[in-house]
């Protein structure tokens, strides 16, 4: 890759579109539509989006209801700001980086309520023949047999803008202090110029906010051809696999003995990981001497061979007692039953990058380069990171020897036995762009020299993507598909933790339809530990921990891992209900966050209470003020259609009854799809509910699997369930679980008789709420139960 000359754009109008001083019309039949006026307006449905559009901006048909937005400038400039007009009376969230490495969320209704840096804009609007109608702020019911007021109904529906690629540029949206919504194009290099961009913002528009994301980067990816939605990516196998993180553990001070304690640990507390992460602090690097010993030095500790460090190694100055990685890494697989070992580092090897004097690394043409900040990164949190980097440079790989580079470290690692790589600070390359084509072509470049390296040295997509939140990366993902979504755990900052958990939940809208979201990970003794652990569970998420030695609770690890040490993951990401979407549930004092998933019999909603313990942005060192005994609990209502897409997973005679389990106090009832039962948590706590469609067969015998009942997502152990006549009116259900320990079923009558592989067992049955419980012993293979009417 050679540094790029100056790119200059065309000014070539968009097809279908005319450019003149007061408007741009749409000529096609599409609801997503830039339509003429006196005013300028931006209309989508027929309903005023955006006023005062200025006559700059131009739209391009995409797909059905979609379009893109560009724009043109009389000067060629590597970074544009564009007014797309005045944004006023929708309640929106959106996703920003609120630093260089990770996004939050915001909410507001009016452009000057959008940050700097947003990346994904989703508002909630009604349609223009409805728009004079009393609407509540939130989706609620008011009554059992009521639908929400504002649920799956005609008036509602969804806008989304997605700030995308453009050739060499990336677009971010922001507002103004006159409520104009803006959008950011920029190139990252001084000689990459252009006065036109025609796809730099993504517009559609949809009923249900989950399938019009899902759509919407389905058409994106199909159509830029960038990057790949996550069902045509290969999954990597950790994910289903309960992991131990050593970062959290030793943190920079890894080494073999430490590991070998953390490993023992955990299996003989019965949760055996299976999946070891050894993070950072296994590398060969340094502090250059000129350098001040601070504790920010770490930041620009260059890297100075691909082999491990001392500590690793048998020698004197070493305290290992294996000879070297490689020997380390195969005993352990023996001893200790690994399936997977991966190893951490940086996209440019570490923080710092490469050293330039090393003579290992001499052959990748090293060169200390200035970073240079966005200035929307300025805008926001500036990361305490950045501050040595900025006075003494990286060691930037050349980029022609990028591949070179991640194949030989690759090669390396898998002749050490490493199966995989978590590869961090990803979006370091952004502060270097300048003479290399810009951010975009050089992370592109970058992402596709990782990936190629993964997949040719380990065998499998076995790569986890972190520090990488910036739509450079996200929209050049071709085959990584497992990323990191949030600002790191930091157990010591007792105000973050709420601000993860929905961090993760709001950021997966975006980024589960592109990876698997990875939320990082936790203590499993911290005084979050539960709230932590049930969020995990339904996230679709892998589970890891970074325990230190000895420090565990395995009440918890044990409602997530099962013996075998394989997790019971849901289908999809952990995103908000719809009736959270717009509202903040960490600083408005009133919400309660509720995330929703599917298994493939049942569905799961866990509710939490995220108030009075933080507030965002998430800032190191923030006093944490615990909440008064006083302080009342929060309520809200939870329903089974909280569960976007839960008819999928009905039997087709559903007729609309669910059986809903309380995890928390092992409570059982029965409710119509469209009722709600109320919740009330104090700060901190959380509740999670599976909710399982009935069916319905016979003499109205009623059925629905919940699954392995001492499970925080206990749906998610069953496989597949059946039912048979034998002779008129004998029926049996057949379920195909897979685990061990207490299984649940709702029957609103009590069966004869209950068989597990063909074995009879005990049953216990509650006439009272119909729950049906036995124990599955054994080990965790599926196992086929077959309950008797």
């Amino acid at each position: 890759m050679t540094p790029s000359s100056k790119l200059q754009h065309t000014d070539q109008k968009p097809f279908g579109f005319e450019l003149d001083q007061q408007s741009i019309s749409v000529q096609r039949n599409a609801k997503t539509a830039m339509t003429s006026s006196s005013d300028g307006c931006f209309m989508v449905r027929d309903n005023v989006l955006l006023t005062r559009v200025p006559a700059n901006i131009s739209v391009t048909p995409a797909t059905g209801e979609s379009a893109f937005i560009g724009a043109t400038s009389e000067i060629p400039s590597s970074r544009h700001v564009f007014s797309l007009g005045v944004l006023e009376g929708y309640k929106f969230m959106c996703l920003f980086r609120f630093k260089i490495w990770w996004m939050i969320p915001g909410f507001g209704n009016s452009g000057c309520d959008v940050p700097a840096e947003t990346q994904m804009l989703l508002l909630e609007a009604r349609d223009k023949s409805s728009s004079n109608s009393s609407t509540p702020d939130q989706y609620r019911f008011s009554s059992e047999s009521e639908e929400p007021e504002n649920a799956e109904s005609n008036s509602t529906f969804y806008i989304l803008l997605l700030p995308v690629l453009d050739g060499a540029f990336r677009a971010t949206l922001q507002g103004n202090t006159v409520n104009e919504l803006e959008f950011c194009v920029e190139s990252g290099d001084p000689d990459v110029q252009t006065s036109t961009v025609t796809e730099a913002v993504f517009v559609n528009s949809g009923d249900d906010p989950y399938k019009l994301i899902r759509d919407s980067i389905k058409i994106l990816a199909k159509h830029k051809g960038t990057f790949n939605y996550l069902e045509d990516k290969k999954v990597p196998a950790h994910v289903d696999w309960f992991g131990w993180n050593t970062w959290d553990a030793f943190y920079n001070d890894v080494d073999p003995e430490g590991i070998v304690l953390g490993l023992k640990s955990l299996s003989g507390g019965g949760c055996p990981p299976k999946c070891l992460y050894i993070d950072e602090g296994w590398q060969t690097k340094v502090v250059e001497n000129e350098f001040e010993l601070t504790e920010k030095a770490k930041f620009v500790a260059r890297l100075v061979s691909l082999e491990e460090n001392d500590r690793f190694k048998g020698y004197p100055s070493g305290k290992s007692s294996f000879p070297n990685l490689h020997e380390f890494v195969k005993t352990i697989k023996e001893e200790h039953g690994l399936k997977l070992v991966y190893a951490w580092h940086a996209l440019l090897g570490s923080w710092g990058g490469l050293l330039p004097t090393s003579e290992a690394l001499r052959k990748y043409n090293p060169q200390i380069k200035s970073v240079v900040q966005s200035p929307g990164n300025k805008t926001n949190i500036i990361c305490e990171t950045l501050d040595p980097m900025e006075k003494h440079g990286i060691g930037m790989i050349d980029p022609s020897m990028v591949y070179k580079f991640y194949n030989d470290l690759h090669t390396y690692l898998a002749s050490c036995n490493i199966d995989g790589v978590k590869v961090d600070i990803q979006n370091q390359v952004e502060l270097l762009s300048s003479g290399y084509g810009g951010r975009v072509a050089l992370m592109r470049h970058f992402q596709e020299a990782l990936e190629e390296s993964v997949m040719r040295n380990f065998g499998s997509n076995n790569l986890i993507c972190s520090m990488s939140l910036s739509n450079d990366y996200i929209y050049s993902s071709k085959k990584s598909a497992a990323s990191r979504v949030s600002e790191d755990f930091m157990p010591r900052e007792k105000t973050f933790q709420t601000l993860h958990v929905a961090a993760v939940a709001f950021n997966s809208l975006l980024m589960g339809e592109i990876v698997v979201p990875d939320w990082d990970m936790f203590f499993s003794d911290h005084f979050t530990r539960e709230f932590h652990a049930a969020a995990r569970a339904l996230g679709g998420c892998p589970i890891y921990v970074s325990d230190k030695p000895g420090s565990h609770n395995f009440d918890v690890l044990k409602r997530l891992v099962l013996p075998d040490g394989s997790i019971l993951r849901a289908r999809f990401a952990g995103r908000p209900t719809r009736d959270c979407l717009f509202s903040d549930p960490v600083v408005d004092g009133k919400s309660l966050l509720k995330i929703w998933n599917l298994n493939k019999l049942s569905g799961v909603v866990g509710v939490f209470n995220c108030q009075r313990a933080g507030k965002w942005p998430p800032i190191a060192g923030a006093e944490y003020v615990p909440p008064l005994e006083s302080a009342l609990p929060l309520r809200g209502l939870v329903c089974p259609k909280d569960i976007n897409m839960l008819e999928d997973i009905a039997n087709e005679s559903w007729q609309g009854e669910c059986a809903v389990y309380a995890f928390r106090s092992g409570i059982v009832s029965v409710l119509p799809k469209k009722d709600h039962f109320e919740v009330s948590l104090n700060v901190l706590e959380c509740e999670v509910f599976t909710i399982s469609p009935t069916w319905v067969f016979g003499e109205n015998i009623q059925f629905a699997p919940i699954g392995l009942l001492d499970m925080y997502n206990s749906g998610g152990a069953l496989e597949s369930l059946d039912v048979s006549i034998n002779d008129m009116p004998n029926f049996v259900v057949k379920v195909q679980v897979r685990g061990c320990g207490r299984f649940g079923a709702y029957s609103n009558k009590e069966p004869r008789s209950c068989l597990v592989d063909n074995k009879k067992e005990f049953i216990i049955y509650n006439s009272n709420n119909g729950l049906l419980v036995l124990e599955l012993q054994g080990d965790c293979k599926a196992k086929e139960i077959e309950v008797m009417y």
